[in-house]
């Protein structure tokens, strides 16, 4: 099989593209023949030398979809068949096992869930873990209610589009940044009620529209703006820290009573597989195929261009989800 793999930290140019062993099932595990991978930040912090317990060589990828290759026959209780459609994500893959830039991988039965649908695979690429990140920080990390308002800082990552299109369909008012006026559009080809411009001092602005603040925020750029989107959120609101575009996540010499303004409250969310449930994940996958919800743009990449798609993550090239193709 063709796989692509990280050969320690540092450059593009340690992702290397290698011919490699189709990985042996073994109880426990499923094969998955890999039709699509999302890629995330989370790849580029392991190939920046910032994740912590991954080992090298490693084939990188943190989510894939495809079909079930193979399984033990005890692991077929769950409903898995092989030929079925399958999502993985999340748990240590890419990190101390391998991971989904490859055509084949290899991941325990626990972290894979089942679904059917007749759209094409970088379109399913683009979804596992966008969605269950979205989903989970809206319903565990805001409990966000039909009739609030959310502020999405970083509206024009796959997450914060993602959180729009999901929030709209729960029935919120969104507020949605990004840093380049350029990007405004597809903010509000997403559903956007209201683009802001980022410049780092965001809370006049959103005070603005609503002077007693915004009753959730997601904050998907890290803690350089956390302080100002705390700013931005009303007494009793909820923040969840949910994203890193900055590559920045630790707030140094934390001083709750300091740093928090007063009543505003500051929860996080990080997921796993068994965060997603299957019926949203099929009832998003529906919904996508019947157009009536979009998770944003996609880009798709081949193995073979897998150090441009890094770079395009990287430098912030492409605005929506960038999805890597095993085939083709």
């Amino acid at each position: 099989m063709r796989a692509v793999v990280l050969t320690g930290p540092g450059p593009v140019e340690n992702l290397v593209l290698r011919d490699r062993v189709v990985p042996e099932v073994r109880p426990g595990w499923v094969r998955i023949a890999v039709k699509a991978f999302g890629l995330n930040r989370s790849e580029l912090h392991t190939r920046l030398g910032l994740a912590e317990g991954v080992t090298f060589p490693r084939v990188p990828g943190i989510e894939a979809v495809g079909v079930v290759d193979a399984l033990d026959p005890a692991d077929a209780e769950g409903g898995l068949v092989v030929g079925g459609q399958v999502v993985t994500m999340m748990g240590d893959m890419g990190r101390t096992y391998d991971g989904g830039y490859a055509q084949y991988t290899l991941v325990p039965v626990d972290q894979v869930i089942g679904f059917v649908s007749d759209l094409p695979w970088h379109v399913i690429g683009a979804v596992p873990e966008t969605l269950q990140t979205a989903y989970g920080s809206l319903t565990t990390g805001l409990d966000l209610r039909a009739g609030q308002s959310l502020l999405i800082r970083g509206g024009t990552s796959s997450v914060g589009l993602a959180a729009a299109a999901l929030a709209k369909e729960i029935g919120a008012t969104v507020l949605a940044t990004t840093r380049s006026a350029g990007k405004a559009e597809v903010l509000r080809d997403q559903g956007v009620d209201h683009v802001l411009i980022d410049d780092g001092a965001l809370a006049p602005a959103v005070r603005a529209l609503y002077p007693e603040g915004v009753d959730a925020a997601l904050e998907l750029v890290g803690t350089p703006t956390l302080p100002d989107t705390l700013a931005a959120t009303r007494v009793h609101g909820t923040v969840c820290f949910t994203g890193m575009l900055s590559n920045e996540w630790i707030v140094p010499d934390f001083y709750p009573i300091g740093y928090l303004p007063k009543g505003v409250r500051l929860t996080a969310y990080g997921g796993e597989s068994g965060d997603l449930p299957a019926d949203v994940l099929q009832h998003h996958l529906d919904e996508i195929a019947a157009g009536r919800i979009s998770l944003g743009p996609i880009h798709t990449y081949g193995l073979d261009d897998i150090r441009r798609a890094h770079t395009d993550m990287e430098l912030g090239r492409a605005v929506g989800k960038l999805v890597g193709l095993t085939e083709g």
